[in-house]
Parts: C-alpha cells; sequence; structure tokens
C-alpha cells in the first residue's frame, strides 16, 4: 500500500500526498495510539514525500512527457542584457549581487561583472579574471523551490536523470545553450532565471512564447559576453536552443570558470601531466643513480 501511494504521488504532485495518505489508511487523530512508528497521518505524510524524493529517479513517472518538450530552437526571442551584480531598476526589479541557485553570486564570479564596453578586454573585465564562465544567461524557470524540485521538473527536463545528483539540488544551473544572431552562434551556461519571471517552463521547455513583460516580452537574459559576441544592441532577437556538452564548439566561452567543465577539464588534464612528468623524473634520477 505504501508503494502504491508513493506512485501515485509522483502524479499527483506533494500537495495532495497528505490527502492521499489519508484516505487510504483513515484518519489517524493526533491522540490515537499505534505499534506503528507513523503514528499519526503528518508523520506519515512526510515519510511518504521523503520516499518519493529518494525514489524520484528510480520509479518510471506515469505520465509521459509530451511530444512538444523537446529541444529545439526557440526562434524570434526578445533577448536583453544582464550582468553579475546588476543593482535592481525599472527594468530589473531583483539586484543581480545574487542569482535563483547563488546566494553570493557576485562573489563566486570574483566580482561586478561591468556592462561597459570600455572595462572590457577579450569578453572578460579588465579589472579580474572572473572565477564562472563570463559567457551566461537567465531563463525564466527555476526547477527547485523551497529547496526541493518543483513536481513538474522530472517530467519536463529531458536531462533530468542523467543530471541528478541530490534532492534540490538543481539540474538547470550550469547547463549549456546556444544563441543565435544571423550567421553566428555563441555559447553559455544557464546562471540565473528571469526576466521577470521563474515559472514558464512551458515556454522553456515548450511551445510557448514568453508571456508579456516590461522589456518587451523578452524572454532571455545574456550577458556582456554574449551581447559583444554577437553584437547585440540593448535589447535585440534572437534565437537559442538547448545543446549538450559534446556539442559545444572551441569558443571563447570554453576558457574561464570553475564551473565551466572545459576548464576542469584542462586543469585534470595539466595535473595528470604534472604527474606523470614527475613519475618519469623519478624513473630517470633512479637510472642515472643505478
Amino acid at each position: 500500500m505504501a508503494i502504491l501511494v508513493f506512485a501515485l504521488g509522483l502524479c499527483v504532485g506533494r500537495a495532495n500526498v497528505r490527502g492521499l495518505v489519508v484516505g487510504a489508511f483513515g484518519p489517524y487523530g493526533q491522540s490515537e495510539s499505534s505499534n506503528s512508528p507513523y503514528a499519526t497521518a503528518a508523520d506519515f505524510a512526510r515519510y511518504a514525500m521523503k520516499l518519493r524524493n529518494d525514489g524520484l529517479l528510480r520509479v518510471a513517472p506515469v505520465v509521459q512527457i509530451p511530444s512538444n518538450f523537446l529541444t529545439r530552437w526557440k526562434q524570434s526571442i526578445v533577448t536583453t542584457t544582464f550582468w553579475v551584480g546588476e543593482p535592481a531598476g525599472p527594468n530589473n526589479p531583483v539586484s543581480n549581487d545574487k542569482s535563483s541557485w547563488d546566494l553570493n553570486w557576485t562573489a563566486s564570479y570574483g566580482g561586478f561583472d561591468p556592462p561597459e564596453t570600455s572595462n572590457r578586454r577579450n569578453y572578460v573585465p579588465v579589472a579580474f579574471t572572473p572565477r564562472q564562465n563570463p559567457f551566461y544567461v537567465a531563463l525564466p524557470y527555476n526547477d527547485v523551490t523551497g529547496g526541493q524540485f518543483k513536481p513538474e521538473a522530472p517530467l519536463i527536463i529531458p536531462w533530468f536523470r542523467q543530471a541528478y545528483t541530490s534532492p534540490g539540488q538543481s539540474v538547470c544551473k550550469d547547463h549549456w545553450i546556444a544563441i543565435r544572431k544571423g550567421n553566428r552562434i555563441c555559447y553559455a551556461q544557464w546562471e540565473d532565471c528571469g526576466p521577470f519571471r521563474t515559472d514558464h517552463f512551458e515556454y522553456v521547455f515548450g511551445n510557448e512564447r514568453p508571456k508579456p513583460n516590461a522589456n518587451d516580452g523578452a524572454g532571455l537574459d545574456v550577458s556582456p559576453a554574449v551581447r559583444d559576441y554577437l553584437g547585440l544592441q540593448p535589447t535585440d532577437v534572437t534565437d537559442w536552443q538547448f545543446v549538450g556538452v559534446r556539442d559545444v564548439p572551441q569558443g571563447p566561452w570554453r576558457s574561464y570558470g570553475d564551473n565551466n567543465p572545459f576548464v576542469t577539464a584542462h586543469r585534470q588534464g595539466e595535473g595528470q601531466l604534472v604527474k606523470t612528468q614527475g613519475t618519469h623524473s623519478e624513473e630517470t634520477t633512479a637510472k642515472i643513480l643505478q
């Protein structure tokens, strides 16, 4: 019976788990005694939700992913520029000193990412080397809320199972997208949620268009580095789509950032090379001393 409740919970979401438990097992009063360690419906509901979260990747979802929830080019999307450390303003209601997934985004990045071209060179700030990829974007969906995955997240995010690491750990953060303007394509990582919304999965993963907003219905925010590579105006129109790491070609977007898998792989490669060279040096010394 517990398995039945768990499976049903995957379909109807967290909000209805308590009702399912009570309906399946009868009302448990707070003072009613029981041999079960879950003496109340509330206790069992919490346990059922723990099972749901722990087993999210092991239980096949009952609901099929709609065929329109695929990764394809989103065409003619109004695109605006934002940056790490951007203060709140009329067209930016929330300061960008933190992101939806990083409360210390400015510190993690290494400082304020200046949008002025006079303060930038080769797509990065003149004043410092960023500790995260300067090619970043924001899209209007957040897959977590209150430290838990949203109910639809496992069903509508195509790479959910492959990227899952732990309950409530975003699988959207750091994912790559391609942005196209004319005959140029730039690649960037998803680092924040917006513009204006964090719940529009029907657009981000489906076929809906961005909702109207104060920035002419913008559906994509891009960093100054993306803006400069594509030659975008403050408000422009681009196409974009999700891509996997294997689809990201050589370019300046592979050069910086502790969150950048290409930088990580390069560092690991260098570390292995140093280790190998050190071993060879020790072997050479040993031969000389013989």
